[in-house]
């Protein structure tokens, strides 16, 4: 889903932009402070005294700047009814409206003139058209036909690596106890359904943890009690589990990590800490394993940046996958917002 693209409406009719996403919201804030302090600097010759103009007005600018982006996020809910001319009217007027009134207000409250109030309310539609602009070309670029294609492609990268590493796990066991083995290929089996499924369909949280239940099953045939694991998910209440939408395959590349580089070269038991908490709107998963010396921290940099990758097209800079190795411990914390599966 590209960064301006919700659920539930469709691109090719809504052209305003999605201002409740926090990306937008930093792009915006970040063009209109640009946009005013070069304007500062080129009406004035010293630059000192512009930075003094760009400081006094500092106040108006963030002040309308934030309550236009959250009236054009309330708008945006109903915005797939309204005609796209009108749309584009809306992301321009609705910044004069509230430039205009920001400025008469703070000058009622200080007992001053509400001078520049027309030019004010100029700039503001101005930029307020520019970044429309700027953020219709943006989800054009990002058209879901472009952005499913491109999940599709990172998912299938992950597919083959996931299916290799569960039949080695298998095959090692057919020969010494093919009993396991044969209930291991069940498992997989059933694994290999989830697999073939459409990439394009979101997974819920709980289906996720279950796909990463069943292939530590498989592992845990192949290494014994080396492999031990510690799930804390009380944080995250059945449903939460239930109805968070994430990326299908989100989480079994990570425990693969955790696995291949924390326990495979352990000839000792290995803890492998998996934990999730909901924090407000959002989901936090991190996913913890021992360092060892002969071991390059980071684990397999693919799934890192693959993962990355998803969370960047589907939830821009909502999304987060960062790392931290230190007191002996390689530590994965996925962030991401908590949206609700459709009934």
């Amino acid at each position: 889903m590209p960064p301006t693209a919700r659920p539930g409406l469709a691109p090719d009719t809504v052209v305003l932009p999605d201002c409740c996403n926090m990306g937008v919201v930093l792009r915006a804030l970040l063009v209109v402070n640009a946009a005013m302090l070069a304007a500062s600097i080129a009406w004035t010759a010293d630059l000192r005294a512009a930075l003094q103009a760009f400081t006094d007005s500092a106040v108006v600018v963030e002040l309308s700047t934030m309550l236009s982006l959250l009236l054009l996020c309330a708008l945006r809910s109903s915005a797939g009814a309204a005609p796209a001319w009108l749309q584009r009217l809306a992301s321009a007027a609705v910044p004069a409206a509230v430039t205009a009134a920001v400025i008469w207000l703070m000058a009622r409250s200080f007992d001053t003139t509400a001078s520049g109030i027309w030019a004010g309310a100029l700039v503001a539609a101005v930029l307020g058209a520019a970044l429309q602009h700027y953020f219709a070309l943006r989800m054009r670029a990002y058209s879901p036909a472009l952005a499913e294609a491109h999940l599709q492609a990172l998912q299938a990268r992950i597919r083959p690596h996931f299916l290799f590493n569960s039949l080695n796990a298998v095959l090692s066991l057919i020969r010494t106890q093919p009993r396991v083995a044969e209930t291991a290929l069940e498992d997989l089996s059933d694994l290999l359904r989830v697999l073939i499924r459409d990439a394009r369909e979101m997974s819920t949280l709980e289906e996720e943890i279950g796909l990463c239940r069943q292939y530590l099953a498989i592992e845990s045939l192949r290494l014994g009690e080396r492999l031990q694991l510690d799930w804390d998910l009380q944080q995250v209440d059945e449903e939460t589990r239930r109805t968070a939408r994430v990326p299908a395959l989100l989480l079994q590349p990570l425990l693969e990590n955790a696995v291949h580089h924390g326990v495979e070269p352990s000839s000792t038991p290995v803890l492998i800490r998996i934990g999730m908490r909901r924090l407000l709107e959002r989901i936090e998963i991190t996913i913890a394993n021992p360092l060892h010396a002969e071991v390059q921290p980071g684990g397999n940099h693919m799934a890192l940046s693959n993962i990355r990758e998803r969370l960047a097209l589907l939830y821009d800079v909502e999304g987060e996958l960062s790392t931290v190795a230190a007191d002996g411990q390689f530590v994965v914390r996925l962030r991401f917002p908590y949206q609700r599966r459709s009934s």
